[in-house]
């Protein structure tokens, strides 16, 4: 029988409205993705491939589901050698080095709070981090700014006597030997290679409302928030691998994603290995768009995701060099996608780009689904288990093309994989929570064939001279010139109109900045749009601010609007 029997009672489906109507899972008492999947895995495909994993290097590395079993073994045991065990929270800033999937299964196996963390953290975010979920242990890559960082950080929170830290670990590279590092700190690699290769499941590992995993979001406003997920969230990425990823069991997934970010869970382990699929992992440190299209076209990888910057760069490309005929499927997260970049990509593969919409607080929420044609730059319709919504300021449902805020009602149903709320912080849970209602905080439309298009969030929308402005409409415009490699539209404080539209502008290549194509520019937008949309001011920079995952920081380039 196929491991996916097990959770499905049916996975063949005629329609979108059959798919919403019926889908279900089924969720055992104390499931827990290492031992019940993983671990299955490895006693039925012990020796198909689990994942294949290179770097921009050179370096190569395949292995077979009983490899993955053993190694998440060895770490379980090296982390239960060092007193790390049930409920301890446990941080990993492992980049995409392919360590971090047997020591997230390991401090799965065990019962412990994985936080996933990106390398880009200072010694300031990781004192933050400890503080706010008493981290009792950090195991990173062998990098002397990121070890410095975390050792900068703990002396810290010795001064205030707020360390909680008693384990520190680092993953030494294929390349390098590690790092010089205190006598403080553990040669994580080193043990594990010597470690039992067997662990048995203790007893009461975990129940399914536990706290599998902690995601502190990548913050594009405010200080960042702890989502908790407990141990049933995996199965929740089910649909997210096989409806809308279309992963093919045996073939290569891929999405571009760093593991210190939520999208790593969805399209970087449990959906796509549930799904029976080989994970590919490419790790870099620069994002080159020739090396990773040669690398994908290469390794014959039949299934990608990634955000709409890895495309916008990807047609600027000669597409046509490139062999895509083992590619079947490719999807779109993070931010809404351009028509112009879902076209361009269209004609150089052959492949409709599929968006979707979520959170780091839920799973796949509205997507693209397998029956649905796309339409560039809708988000597609609603998953399974997910009553969706649009309203008004005053609470009321909106009517067919007037914007609202997305909510998710749970009154009747709670989604499976939606978040269990913010860690130690009810006031904020509820704040966003209540009366039976999540609040995503972002604002969309719906059209008369129930698609449901992204204007942006409540806070980008820009209010000027009584007009309601979405960011998303006015930068879909600017891409379509050929100068505008990315944009990002922001509101600028203005004594008269409120705000006026700001379009910050990276270049293409071969084009100058200058007051000629500024000009340009804006009367292309008001050629495209609404006229009172177009950007009263244009600036050109050499890259737009960035959270880890790819998404445009608006609320950094509003901050500089701001008087000091």
């Amino acid at each position: 029988m196929d491991l996916l029997d097990k959770y499905l009672p049916r996975k063949d489906f005629t329609s979108y409205e059959d798919f919403y109507d019926n889908f279900t899972v089924n969720v055992p008492e104390n499931f827990n993705f290492a031992w019940d999947v993983m671990d299955e895995l490895a006693a039925s495909k012990g020796s198909e491939r689990a994942m294949l994993w290179c770097d921009e290097k050179g370096a190569e590395a395949s292995f077979t589901y009983t490899g993955i079993k053993a190694l998440s073994n060895q770490a379980a045991n090296t982390f239960k050698a060092a007193g790390i065990g049930k409920g301890d929270p446990i941080m990993l800033i492992l980049k995409r080095r392919w360590e971090y999937w047997p020591a997230l299964l390991a401090l799965h196996k065990l019962g412990a709070i994985a936080i996933p963390a990106t390398h880009l953290l200072t010694s300031k975010d990781i004192v933050y981090r400890c503080k706010a979920a008493d981290i009792a242990g950090i195991v990173c890559v062998d990098d002397a700014k990121i070890m410095g960082a975390v050792d900068e950080a703990e002396t810290k929170l010795r001064a205030e006597g707020a360390s909680t830290l008693r384990y520190k670990a680092f993953m030494r590279g294929v390349h390098d030997g590690a790092q010089p590092a205190g006598a403080d700190w553990t040669d994580f690699k080193s043990r594990m290679e010597k470690a039992d290769a067997e662990f048995a499941r203790p007893p009461a590992v975990n129940t399914n409302a536990d706290i599998m995993l902690l995601y502190f979001t990548s913050g594009t406003t405010g200080m960042p928030k702890m989502v908790q997920h407990n141990f049933a969230y995996p199965l929740g990425h089910i649909s997210t691998a096989r409806f809308w990823h279309q992963v093919i069991p045996g073939g290569l997934h891929i999405t571009v994603a760093d593991t210190g970010w939520a999208k790593a869970a969805w399209g970087k382990i449990y959906g796509q290995w549930l799904c029976g699929a080989a994970l590919f992992v490419y790790d870099y440190d620069r994002f080159v768009p020739q090396e990773i299209l040669g690398v994908i076209t290469r390794h014959r990888v039949s299934t990608f995701c990634a955000p709409p910057t890895v495309y916008r760069f990807f047609i600027k490309e000669d597409l046509g060099k490139y062999d895509f005929s083992a590619l079947k499927h490719c999807t779109v997260a993070g931010e809404p996608l351009e028509p112009e970049i879902y076209e361009r990509f269209r004609e150089g593969t052959g492949i409709k780009l599929r968006e979707c919409y979520g959170q780091t607080e839920l799973t796949v929420t509205v997507c693209t689904y397998p029956w649905l044609e796309p339409k560039p730059g809708s988000m597609g319709k609603p998953s399974p288990g997910y009553d969706i919504d649009l309203i008004r300021d005053d609470g009321s449902s909106c009517d067919m093309g007037e914007e609202g805020q997305l909510v998710v009602r749970t009154g009747r149903r709670r989604p499976l994989g939606i978040f269990d709320g913010y860690y130690r912080d009810q006031e904020l849970t509820s704040s966003v929570w209540h009366g039976g209602i999540y609040y995503t905080g972002d604002m969309a439309w719906r059209d008369e064939d129930g698609y449901l298009w992204f204007v942006g969030r409540s806070d980008d929308v820009i209010k000027s001279s009584g007009y309601r402005i979405g960011p998303f409409e006015v930068e879909s415009a600017l891409v379509e010139h050929p100068a505008v490699l990315e944009c990002a539209i922001t509101g600028v404080p203005d004594p008269d109109r409120g705000a006026v539209v700001k379009a910050t502008v990276v270049l293409a290549k071969d084009w100058t900045a200058s007051e000629e194509l500024k000009k340009e520019l804006q009367n292309h937008v008001k050629k495209n749009t609404a006229p009172y949309k177009y950007p009263r001011i244009v600036e050109f920079v050499s890259e737009l601010p960035k959270t880890i995952s790819g998404k445009i920081r608006r609320v950094e380039i509003r901050e500089q609007e701001k008087p000091h």
